[in-house]
């Protein structure tokens, strides 16, 4: 029988990536007031988006996750949301349109601010000092007083998290979201990219199909529903004691919830089978992803699924694939077919980021954009060679016209990175580049589905 769960029964478990509270007292005291503050988000938008996964997970929908790499306070401001919001829209109609099937939108945003790190520490020009692991902890600035964790910080997170919340949620249900808008932003971005005349020929099919849809009653004004869309919120539940400060129970259901995102997801370095991060989230209901890394042995994998998944339910458990474009043809297979021959019920998304980082000599940390999308056509490949579904994908993006990541249609050679190189910890896809791959993986998945149809025409 599996041991009882709490909010609080990780805390007995061993724990990595926390960060070190000097004044374990005032940490305490704000903790106490986030207990009281009101939830981020309901149990039934967390049901309603698990639901929408179990689609996923049968193949019937697929899922788009994407935002910043970490959140900063800096970069808050009601533009940045609505741009990266609109980038987010952009891509779920291109992909929708390729796929044939509905696109399950969810942001890396309202909460996405802790980063675990691979060192505690870190040393410039002699001088060492903790390491920066987001605004939500500490600052970035390589200042010993910066780098001390402040529980304040988790205050000022949750509040931003609720204002960024309240912004999407005006932004998805007040029209800002209509398909014709979204189609419209899609023309012009195609008008200004280098790389445009490559993507007229799906923008024109989408045109052709709004004008039928126009001409025969179907809009904004006869279907409401064309003027909104649902959008829901998650991130990495690293810190957690806030996560447990946000951890309610629903009303109606009696099962306990993270009230601080629709999703939350467990990292590649905190996914130990023992320890309090595994702990915490085989107890919340809400819909949970997996980081899953080269290092992932397969029997582990499976071992895992049993704990935060126990009731095999569709849509309850992501798999976020992460290896890098040399790895993922060789470590993703022995995954898949682990997890097919045990009956689970995922969804396996692709994360083509975290493995394709690389730091140049200028100091400079970047990500290849050939080599994103080389890991997520291999991903799809290998979902297609095993017979399985490739259900997502899941990009670190951001709306603005930053200059991070080398390469897209831009042409962004290591000497750009200077220009605007502004994330607060690792490289984020420009609104271009994100646009960029959209196009590029809805003609690979429009090209399949017409083999698919023509293999069944001839069968």
């Amino acid at each position: 029988m599996a041991q009882s769960w709490t909010p609080q029964s990780w805390a007995d478990k061993p724990i990595r990536q926390v960060p070190t509270y000097p004044d374990q007292a005032a940490l305490g005291r704000v903790l106490t007031q986030l207990k009281s503050h009101p939830p981020l988000v309901f149990a039934g938008e967390a049901r309603s988006l698990m639901a929408s996964l179990g689609q996923v997970a049968e193949g019937k929908a697929f899922l788009l996750q994407g935002g910043d790499c970490a959140e900063s306070f800096a970069e808050f401001h009601p533009d940045n949301i609505r741009d990266t919001f609109r980038v987010l829209l952009q891509m779920a109609v291109v992909l929708t349109f390729a796929a044939g099937v509905p696109v399950v939108k969810v942001g890396r945003i309202a909460g996405q601010f802790a980063k675990p790190r691979s060192d505690d520490n870190e040393t410039i020009n002699g001088v060492t000092l903790p390491s920066y692991r987001g605004d939500n902890i500490n600052g970035g600035e390589f200042t010993p007083e910066a780098r001390i964790p402040d529980p304040q910080r988790l205050l000022q997170a949750n509040a931003q998290s609720a204002a960024t919340l309240n912004l999407l949620r005006a932004f998805a249900q007040g029209g800002y979201a209509d398909l014709h808008n979204v189609h419209r932003w899609m023309l012009g971005f195609i008008a200004g990219s280098p790389a445009g005349e490559q993507y007229k020929e799906l923008a024109q099919r989408i045109s052709e199909t709004l004008e039928f849809m126009d001409a025969i009653g179907i809009n904004s004004t006869s279907v409401p529903q064309l003027r909104g869309t649902d959008f829901y919120t998650s991130h990495e539940a690293l810190h957690l004691d806030y996560e447990t400060a946000m951890t309610r129970v629903d009303s109606t259901t009696g099962d306990w919830y993270d009230t601080s995102a629709h999703m939350l997801w467990i990292g590649d370095r905190t996914r130990q089978p023992d320890g309090a991060h595994i702990e915490y989230m085989r107890g919340i209901k809400n819909p949970i992803g997996l980081k899953c890394g080269p290092s992932l042995d397969p029997e582990e994998l499976v071992r895992l699924i049993d704990t935060l998944n126990p009731q095999n339910i569709p849509g309850r458990l992501t798999l976020i694939a992460r290896f890098g474009a040399d790895k993922v043809a060789d470590k993703l297979p022995p995954l898949i077919r682990a997890v097919k021959r045990e009956g689970k019920k995922v969804v396996w998304s692709s994360d083509p980021m975290h493995g394709n980082t690389i730091k140049l000599q200028s100091g400079y940390k970047t990500r290849p954009v050939d080599r994103v999308l080389e890991e997520v056509r291999t991903f799809f490949a290998v979902h297609r060679a095993e017979g399985t579904h490739a259900g997502g994908v899941h990009f670190e993006m951001t709306g603005q016209d930053v200059t991070e990541c080398l390469g897209g249609a831009q042409g962004l050679k290591e000497v750009d990175l200077q220009a605007r190189y502004q994330t607060a910890c690792d490289p984020r896809l420009n609104a271009s580049q994100a646009l960029e791959l959209a196009f590029l993986l809805a003609q690979g998945i429009r090209d399949e589905r017409i083999k698919d149809a023509n293999l069944a025409a001839s069968a």
